[in-house]
């Protein structure tokens, strides 16, 4: 178990700066946009740029990790991601951010997914849980430190610096990669997949970057329509290429399997609220309320810090009620958590704000520590890159669907308000439609079985433990 913990640790290197990354731009984006004199709605691609690369590219992660050896591929992908991090540091306009960001995405879409793929083959799954609770805590810290050092050095020095502190962390997590983790590689890797790669990598770029820019004037709204049509033509015939190709780069025959079915696809729905929140927020605080950049991330840093408390117990209660009732209970308090949210005045005392953010934060950190566990519970060793790289997708993907989401639900209720400019309750209101998603996902998970993914969790275990006492009784 020792071992395991020490491999999950190192791997959660990559994990810190991706997530740190991630919430200290979002923090950053109002000061950004007036440095590049932009619309700080426009900003938003420089989340969902970084997020199709992603997207994109990820399929591909396992079949590489298979075919080059995991310890590889992950300390080459932290070099690429540090490297676009000094990059957009660097830039002086939002295409060259943009183009910054995708090189970073380069990186990130071989470094996560590679490095859970290492700790998932190497670790039991009774030890699972544990393992993926450990993998994630020093993750968590990132959004923990990210928002109120976001918003010190936006305030105090230059936003550039939010990018260019990764590159101690990068140095750092290769060194411990080189030194305390094995090269897993598969004996035998099957062909790779171009044709599936092409289809799923263009239909996803097409379809979530149309509705990334729908409705901003960037291009002609035909040519965006166009756009997302074609992103959808493509992805089905991806469907219909995956159906016959046994080595698909997606391998849709894993939706077969309820508890991967109920990670991929009831996890999509619950994070697409939950994707909303780097977004919505920080906008709420700094252009609808007036506070700065670190008085924003003085507050929203606690909802890290909230789920970084759950992770210390969110073995134990797995244990005890089981998956399923964990994923349905917690999905309707996280989406009533998020609701509340948009309840927030200019005149919402900061403790009661704090205590709603770290509450928030508390519950849904339990939700993705039960989501990520029983998406695997029923995988055997041969797909578990496949299952890694599909679940690595939709969670990115999810993640890019909320902020256009929370984008387009912003724009259409400043449209239907006839607001000229962004105002507080565009956002309060854009809460409400994305807790509704979030709390959508109930209905998945309430098609699993009472003891889906008890090898997992524990549950069986305890049953057989105590059952032939009963019996000798």
């Amino acid at each position: 178990m020792r071992s395991s913990i020490f491999t999950a640790l190192i791997i959660a290197t990559a994990l810190f700066m991706e997530n740190m990354d991630g919430t200290v731009l979002s923090t950053s984006l109002p000061a950004i946009a007036r440095d590049f004199g932009e619309d700080p709605i426009v900003l938003k691609l420089a989340l969902t740029s970084y997020m199709l690369t992603l997207a994109v590219f990820i399929p591909a992660s396992g079949w590489v990790a298979d075919k080059l050896g995991g310890r590889t591929v992950f300390c080459w992908a932290i070099v690429v991601f540090t490297l676009g991090s000094l990059l957009c540091g660097a830039s002086s306009s939002l295409p060259t951010l943009i183009a910054a960001r995708v090189f970073q995405g380069l990186g990130g879409a071989m470094m996560v997914p590679v490095g859970r793929l290492v700790l998932l083959r190497s670790t039991p799954k009774t030890e699972m849980v544990d393992a993926l609770a450990y993998l994630t805590v020093p993750a968590l810290i990132g959004p923990v430190v990210g928002p109120p050092l976001g918003g010190f050095i936006t305030t105090y020095f230059h936003w550039r610096w939010i990018f260019w502190i990764n590159a101690p962390i990068g140095v750092a997590g290769v060194a411990l990669a080189l030194r305390f983790i094995e090269d897993v590689r598969e004996p035998e890797v099957a062909r790779f997949d171009f044709k599936g790669f092409l289809l799923s990598g263009a239909g996803l770029l097409a379809l979530i970057f149309g509705l990334t820019i729908l409705g901003r004037d960037i291009v002609p709204t035909s040519l965006v329509v166009a756009m997302i049509l074609a992103g959808a033509v493509l992805l089905t015939f991806y469907v219909r290429h995956a159906r016959r190709d046994p080595d698909a780069i997606i391998d849709l025959a894993l939706l077969k399997i309820p508890t991967f079915f109920a990670s991929v696809v009831g996890g999509f729905l619950f994070r697409i609220g939950i994707g909303a929140i780097p977004f919505l927020l920080p906008l709420l605080l700094q252009i609808g309320f007036g506070l700065s950049p670190f008085e924003s991330g003085s507050l929203t840093f606690v909802t890290a810090a909230g789920a970084l408390a759950m992770k210390f117990s969110a073995s134990t209660a797995i244990r005890a009620w089981g998956f399923r009732r964990i994923l349905i209970v917690n999905a309707a308090i996280s989406a009533a958590f998020l609701a509340s949210y948009g309840l927030f005045t200019a005149h919402t005392p900061h403790w009661l704000l704090l205590l709603a953010l770290l509450a928030g934060g508390f519950f849904r950190s339990l939700e993705f520590t039960a989501l990520n566990a029983i998406g695997y519970a029923d995988i055997d060793q041969a797909r578990m890159s496949r299952a890694t790289s599909f679940a690595s997708v939709a969670q990115q993907m999810s993640g890019a669907v909320g902020v256009a989401v929370a984008a387009a639900s912003v724009e259409s209720i400043r449209f239907v308000l006839g607001d000229a400019q962004l105002a507080a309750r565009h956002m309060t209101l854009s809460f409400g439609v994305v807790a509704l998603i979030t709390l959508a996902s109930t209905a998945i998970f309430a098609r699993l079985k009472r003891d889906a993914g008890a090898d997992v969790s524990g549950q069986r275990l305890e049953v057989d433990a105590v059952a032939p006492a009963a019996s000798t009784q």
